[in-house]
C-alpha cells in the first residue's frame, strides 16, 4: 500500500515523473462514454419497444458498461498501464474505510438533496426506471442489485476516478477532487441527482487519492447504489411520483 501512495506523490527533482492520464485520456474516455450511452438515451423505451422493467434493467447495466467503455478508450490511448489509473490492489483496511465513506455519503447526500429540494421545490427523480426494474420481481431485483451495486460502481469509478480524477489531480488535491466530482455530477444530469452524485464523487475521489487505489471508491459507490434496490425490497417503495 505504501508503494501505491508513493506513486501519487510528485517525483524528486531530476527524476522522471509517474505516468498518469491527462487531457487526451479525459477526452477519449468521456467521448466513448457519451457514444456508448447515446443509444439508450435517444432511442428510449419506445424506440426499443420495451416494458418499464426490461428497459430499467438495460439502463442499470448500460451505465456500468458505458463507464467501462470510456475507461477502455482512455487506457488504450497512450499509457496502457492499469497502475497509472490507480487500478491496483488495496488493503482490507481501505475497503472498510470505503464502506464507512459510503455510509457517510448516504447521510450527507440525503441532507444535501433535502436542502436542494426545499430551496428549489424540485423533487422529480430521473432514476425512476431503476425503481421500475427493482420492483419487477425477484429476478429483476437481483439483476438490478448486481448492475447498480457491482457493474456500475466499477465502470464509473474506473472512468471518473481512475481517469478523470487522476488526470486532474496534477493541479492539486482540491482542484482534482472537486473538479472531477463536478464532471461526474454533470454526467448524471442537471437535476436532483446532481448534488447526490457530487457528494459521492467527492468522497470517492478523496479515498482514491489517499489510498492510491480506485477500489475504496468502488465500495463507496456500491454502498450508495445498493440503497435503491434495498429500499424497494424492504418497503416496496416504487420511487418518487
Amino acid at each position: 500500500m505504501s508503494n501505491a501512495r508513493d506513486d501519487l506523490r510528485p517525483a524528486p527533482a531530476g527524476a522522471p515523473s509517474r505516468k498518469r492520464p491527462g487531457w487526451p485520456e479525459i477526452g477519449a474516455g468521456l467521448f466513448a462514454l457519451v457514444a456508448a450511452t447515446a443509444p439508450a438515451v435517444f432511442f428510449g423505451p419506445r424506440g426499443l419497444d420495451l416494458d418499464p422493467v426490461p428497459y430499467g434493467l438495460i439502463l442499470a447495466a448500460w451505465s456500468g458498461v458505458a463507464g467501462l467503455a470510456g475507461f477502455a478508450a482512455a487506457a488504450l490511448l497512450r499509457i496502457r498501464s492499469l497502475n497509472a489509473f490507480s487500478v491496483r490492489r488495496t488493503t482490507w483496511r481501505w475497503l472498510l474505510v470505503g464502506m464507512a465513506g459510503g455510509i457517510a455519503a448516504l447521510l450527507a447526500k440525503a441532507a444535501v438533496v433535502s436542502a436542494v429540494a426545499a430551496v428549489t421545490g424540485y423533487e422529480s427523480d430521473p432514476q425512476g426506471m431503476y425503481y421500475d426494474a427493482a420492483g419487477g420481481g425477484v429476478v429483476p431485483l437481483i439483476l438490478t442489485m448486481l448492475f447498480l451495486a457491482v457493474l456500475t460502481p466499477i465502470g464509473e469509478e474506473f472512468l471518473f476516478r481512475g481517469v478523470v480524477a487522476n488526470a486532474l489531480l496534477r493541479y492539486g488535491p482540491v482542484v482534482g477532487a472537486v473538479s472531477s466530482s463536478l464532471v461526474f455530477a454533470v454526467f448524471h444530469g442537471i437535476n436532483i441527482v446532481f448534488p447526490a452524485a457530487f457528494v459521492v464523487g467527492l468522497i470517492a475521489a478523496e479515498l482514491m487519492r489517499r489510498s492510491g487505489s480506485v477500489w475504496p471508491g468502488v465500495v463507496v459507490h456500491a454502498v450508495n447504489n445498493t440503497a435503491l434496490p434495498l429500499l424497494v425490497l424492504l418497503t416496496g417503495y416504487a420511487g418518487p411520483t
